[in-house]
C-alpha cells in the first residue's frame, strides 16, 4: 500500500503508509500515536509527512480513513455526551426564535427596499455598474435566504421553541416562501438523523459503494485501479452541476438519498425507485419515503409551495419575469447552493466512515459528521449550522445559540472522534469542497478487515490522492456485481 505525502495542495500516493504529522495542536488531549488526523484543522494537507515506514502486514486488517489514519470504532453511549451538555443548553425560547425569523425577513426586505430604490438608472447611469449591483444584491439575498431556511429548520427539529405548533407553523411560513415543502423535507430529514451513515437507511449523500461507482462508468470494480485518474475539468463540472441542481433533484426524484424502498413497512416501495418517474420524490403522499399516516401533512406542504408560486406568478405578471428572475429566483439558486455545499460538506470527508447495517448503531453514525468553519457569516448570518452540525447530530433539539457551548461540553467524550476542520475559514470550507470531490468518489471496505470491521468503509478514489483503493482480483469483483 501507499504513504501519504502532501503535493500541492493534495495528498498524494508514495511507496509506503506513514503516520503524519501536525503543525497546529488537536483539539483534544490526546497522543499523536492514539489520535487520527481529523481534518486540516488538525492536520493541514500542505503539512502531511511520510514519516514510519510500515510494512503492508501491519496496516492489513486496520480501519484506515482516506489519508491513511488509523481509526478507532466509537465505544461512547448516547447518554454520556447527553449527560457532559449542561442542563440550560436544552432551553428553547419562542421569543428569541422569532426574533431571529423578524431579524432575517427585516434583512430580506432592507436589502430589496435599497436595491430597488437606489440601483436604477436614475441614480447610476452605468449599465455594467447597475449589473454588478445586482449581481451582489443576489448573493446577499442568498445568504439572508439561507439563513431564514436554516431557521425553518430549526423549527424542523422543534429545536425553536418548546412549542409544536409554534415550531411547525413557523417552519411552513418560512420553507414555503423558499419553495421548500416543510413537513415532506421535516419527515425524511428526521429519518437522516435517526441513520446517518447507514447505507441502507440514510435519506442524504449517501455515498456510492466500489461497485455501484464502477458500474456508473461502465465498468467492473476490478477496474476502477486500472483507470485514468479523473480530469480536474470533469470534477468541476460535476460540481457545477451539483451545487446549481443537486437540491431540486433530491426534492423530485430523491437523487442521493438511499435506494432500498422495497422494504418500506408498509410495502409503498415495491417496484419504486430513485430517479424522474420512479415513484420516489418529496410530494407525492404515496412516496415510499412516507407512510400513510403523512398523507394530510405532504399534500399540506404542496399546499404552501402552490400559494408561493401562485404568488410568484402574480408578482411576475405585474413586474416582468427578467425582473422577478432577479428579485427571487437567482437568489434561491444561492440558497440552493448554500444548503447543498453545506449538507454535502457536512457528511463528505476523507476521515469520514459508512457504515454497513450489522456494524452502525447511532452513536457511531452521528460521529461521522464533521464541523467546518464560516466565519461571520456562517455564525451570525447561517445561524451556526456549519459551525456545530456534530452536536446537533447527538441532539437536535438543542437551539443553534446554545449550540457552541454544547459542542465544548461533548468534545472530552467524543475524544478522537470529534471531527472539525476550521482553518481557513470561508477560503477553507470552499477548498474543502474541491478536496472532497477529488478524494472522496466511492467507500469500501479496508483491506483485510473481517467481522465487524469489515462493515465501516471509507472513501477512496482513483485520482492517486489518499490511500489507494484495493486491488481486486477479476474473480472477486465479478462476484460482487452479481
Amino acid at each position: 500500500m501507499s504513504a501519504i505525502t502532501a503535493r500541492k495542495g493534495f495528498v498524494q500516493q508514495t511507496d509506503v503508509l506513514g503516520s503524519t504529522s501536525s503543525s497546529t495542536t488537536n483539539s483534544i488531549a490526546a497522543s499523536p500515536e492514539d489520535t487520527p488526523r481529523q481534518s486540516p484543522s488538525s492536520t493541514s494537507l500542505s503539512s502531511l509527512e511520510s514519516t514510519n515506514d510500515l510494512d503492508l502486514k501491519t496496516v492489513n486488517g486496520k480501519l484506515l480513513d482516506t489519508y491513511g489514519n488509523e481509526f478507532h470504532l466509537p465505544d461512547f453511549t448516547i447518554k454520556q455526551i447527553r449527560d457532559a451538555i449542561p442542563a440550560h443548553c436544552f432551553n428553547r425560547s419562542g421569543a428569541k426564535g422569532l426574533a431571529y425569523v423578524a431579524r432575517d425577513l427585516a434583512s430580506l426586505a432592507a436589502t430589496f427596499y435599497l436595491f430597488h430604490t437606489y440601483v436604477t438608472p436614475d441614480n447610476i447611469s452605468s449599465t455594467p455598474a447597475r449589473a454588478a449591483l445586482w449581481s451582489l444584491y443576489t448573493v446577499v439575498q442568498g445568504l439572508f435566504g439561507t439563513g431564514l431556511w436554516v431557521l425553518a429548520h430549526e423549527c424542523g427539529h422543534q429545536s425553536f421553541s418548546p412549542s409544536k405548533t409554534l415550531n411547525d407553523t413557523v417552519g411552513w411560513f418560512c420553507h414555503s416562501a423558499l419553495l421548500v415543502p416543510y413537513f415532506s423535507w421535516k419527515i425524511s430529514h428526521g429519518k437522516h438523523h435517526k441513520a446517518t451513515g447507514h447505507l441502507e437507511r440514510d435519506m442524504v449523500f449517501v455515498p456510492k459503494t466500489r461497485d455501484v461507482y464502477a458500474s456508473k462508468l461502465g465498468r467492473y470494480a476490478h477496474e476502477l485501479t486500472e483507470l485514468m485518474e479523473e480530469t480536474p475539468i470533469l470534477t468541476a463540472g460535476t460540481m457545477i452541476g451539483q451545487q446549481l441542481v443537486g437540491w431540486p433533484l433530491y426534492i423530485l426524484a430523491n437523487v442521493t438519498g438511499h435506494n432500498y424502498h422495497e422494504r418500506q413497512s408498509e410495502g409503498r416501495g415495491k417496484g419504486k425507485r430513485n430517479g424522474f418517474g420512479g415513484g420516489v420524490n418529496h410530494f407525492d403522499p404515496s412516496s415510499p419515503l412516507y407512510e400513510a399516516k403523512d398523507s394530510k401533512l405532504i399534500l399540506l406542504s404542496d399546499l404552501g409551495l402552490g400559494i408561493t408560486l401562485a404568488a410568484l406568478f402574480m408578482v411576475g405578471s405585474n413586474f416582468g419575469w427578467a425582473n422577478l428572475a432577479v428579485w427571487y429566483f437567482i437568489p434561491y439558486l444561492w440558497v440552493n447552493h448554500w444548503l447543498v455545499a453545506i449538507t454535502f460538506l457536512q457528511h463528505t470527508d476523507p476521515t469520514l466512515p459508512h457504515y454497513e447495517p450489522e456494524s452502525w448503531n447511532f452513536a457511531r453514525g452521528a460521529a461521522a459528521t464533521i464541523d467546518r468553519e464560516f466565519g461571520f457569516i456562517g455564525r451570525h448570518l447561517l445561524h451556526g449550522i456549519i459551525e456545530t452540525h456534530v452536536l446537533h447530530h447527538f441532539v437536535s433539539t438543542i437551539p443553534f445559540y446554545n449550540a457552541d457551548e454544547a459542542t465544548e461540553a461533548i468534545k472530552p467524550i467524543m475524544g478522537q472522534h470529534y471531527r472539525s476542520n476550521v482553518e481557513g475559514g470561508p477560503i477553507g470550507f470552499l477548498k474543502s469542497m474541491w478536496r472532497s470531490a477529488r478524494m472522496c468518489q466511492w467507500i469500501e471496505p479496508c483491506e483485510g478487515t473481517e467481522g465487524e470491521k469489515k462493515g465501516v468503509l471509507f472513501f477512496r478514489n482513483r485520482n492517486g490522492l489518499g490511500v489507494p483503493p484495493q486491488k481486486l482480483s477479476p474473480s472477486a469483483s465479478l462476484k460482487s456485481d452479481s
